[in-house]
């Protein structure tokens, strides 16, 4: 009767905790009868369930610009691979979605991404049950670069994660379906420095803010300009969870800046001891001692800034092999088996597993 009662997505996602409680266990035996549900909710757990990926328009609001992304959301078809321009990404194409109150993770990607920035990582978490939103950021990303690290798109950025947020729940064919009380947050990079305000952080964005001594970084030149924000940036309190992926840039973060932040983060770091040859370690470790309450801290190591995307197609590696080449020795494709079961496995502990207020 229960998984009668139960969505399939839903069900999975229930499933596959009881079954990490079951092997956590500590105890030596278990009943017969014990052992055979856990393997029926082991296998349930692997039905025939993709992700289903649709693409999507926020419209301008007044001053704001249009939003252009995808979503990713547990369906009943087989997996395929959908085009987004000229790009391949994980995804089922407008399959019908499975389930009913599910919970919604948005993503914010990093600098000069795009809203498919991390699609395998949203198609696991979709697989699993959840409904995955992206953007991509106007001004800063792979198709329009014009305001690439001005104080403009530091400003904006956890403003279009808000608009996606109010969309996903209201104009969104299927908003009925997500759960309005377990949202959360993937932000990488710039992404990450974009989370870290939604959950309610508060740059400091002063003329004469420390680590903007002599730094070419455009909004460190507009700030040493007296060019600076008018209003509060926004926070959202509806985000439940963040998980927070190599985040910059960290110097507009001192500890006073970060106290009002308050819900669980999982925290990644690069390997800081490949930095003299790679773009790697930046911030996490500085980020994770000025948090108010410790977070669920992973280095990962051998790993630069950019191995927390996605493996490279061929075609990726020709065009962009800045971002696909990663230190000798390190496997992406394993890791992100890794990484993509310990972002989901949090997920599910503080979006899942925890009483609504």
């Amino acid at each position: 009767m229960l998984m009668q009662r139960l969505s399939r997505a839903t069900f999975r996602i229930y499933a596959s905790a009881a079954f990490g409680r079951f092997l956590s266990s500590k105890e030596q035996t278990m009943p017969r009868s014990a052992l055979l549900l856990a393997t029926i909710l082991c296998l349930a757990t692997t039905a025939a369930e993709a992700a289903g990926v649709r693409f999507f328009d926020v419209p301008a609001v007044e001053a704001s610009n249009t939003l252009t992304g995808a979503v990713w959301y547990p369906c009943g078809a087989p997996q395929e691979e959908a085009t987004a321009g000229s790009r391949l990404i994980v995804g089922t194409k407008d399959c019908s979605i499975v389930g009913d109150k599910l919970p919604l993770v948005v993503i914010s990607h990093g600098r000069e991404g795009w809203f498919g920035s991390h699609h395998a990582t949203a198609a696991a978490l979709a697989d699993a049950g959840f409904i995955v939103a992206a953007i991509s950021h106007p001004g800063d990303n792979a198709a329009d670069k014009s305001r690439v690290d001005d104080l403009s798109v530091l400003v904006e950025r956890p403003a279009d994660i808000k608009k996606l947020i109010d969309f996903m729940l209201g104009a969104w064919p299927d908003a009925a379906k997500i759960d309005r009380g377990r949202i959360g947050l993937f932000g990488f990079s710039m992404g990450g420095y974009t989370g870290l305000v939604v959950i309610g952080a508060d740059p400091d964005f002063r003329k004469d803010v420390p680590g903007c001594e002599g730094s070419k970084f455009r909004a460190c030149e507009q700030l040493r300009n007296a060019e600076l924000p008018t209003e509060p940036l926004p926070h959202d309190p509806r985000v439940k969870a963040a998980v927070i992926v190599d985040p910059g840039p960290s110097i507009f973060f001192p500890a006073a800046s970060l106290q009002a932040v308050s819900v669980p983060i999982q925290l990644w770091s690069s390997d800081p001891k490949l930095s003299s040859s790679y773009v790697s370690g930046c911030c996490g470790l500085g980020l994770r001692s000025r948090l108010p309450s410790s977070p669920d801290f992973h280095l990962a190591a051998n790993a630069i800034h950019f191995s927390f995307l996605p493996p490279c197609s061929a075609a990726e590696v020709q065009d962009s092999p800045r971002i696909c080449r990663d230190a000798p020795g390190f496997d992406r494709a394993a890791f992100h088996r890794d990484f993509d079961a310990t972002v989901l496995s949090f997920f599910r502990t503080h979006l899942l597993e925890v009483e609504k207020p």
